[in-house]
């Protein structure tokens, strides 16, 4: 076992952890920030276990996660609109904190990588990870001022 899957199987059993902890109790509002957070929570690990075994298909996966999750809490978010607005709960500590570990991690395997194509691929994924739960977070906590579901 090297460093980078040691990091990965922290991050996962931290991340991971609290994300089916939210997910399994609670009312529906948490249970969708947990949902949120488990993307925040695998895709990093992802990364990191890529360059642990030296697989860049891990790093596809990556991508396509750190793509499509927001993406469904979005829609989970749109599914259950109503029941969220009773229950009204953000959580924007947790957002930033995984939204930090993301950017730590690409900027780590930024650097083990190296100039290239591989690094504008992790650019890419942080991006697409750090925007797309900030927005799905802002979404589950209120929406957007001046946007309302037809």
């Amino acid at each position: 076992m090297n460093g980078w899957i040691l990091a990965a199987t922290v991050e996962l059993g931290g991340g991971g952890a609290a994300a089916l902890w939210g997910v399994t109790t609670g009312p529906t509002a948490r249970r969708v920030i947990a949902q949120n957070l488990t993307t925040s929570a695998v895709c990093p690990a992802l990364l990191l276990l890529s360059q642990g075994y030296g697989r860049p298909s891990y790093v596809d996966l990556a991508l396509l996660l750190a793509l499509l999750g927001p993406v469904g809490t979005l829609v989970f978010a749109r599914l259950l609109s109503d029941e969220l607005e009773r229950e009204r709960s953000s959580a924007w500590g947790l957002t930033w904190t995984a939204a930090g570990l993301g950017a730590v991690v690409v900027v780590a395997l930024c650097v083990a990588t190296g100039p290239g194509r591989a690094m504008v691929k992790l650019l890419v994924i942080g991006a697409l990870l750090i925007g797309g739960n900030v927005i799905a977070a802002r979404a589950l906590s209120g929406g957007f001022q001046g946007v309302r579901g037809g």
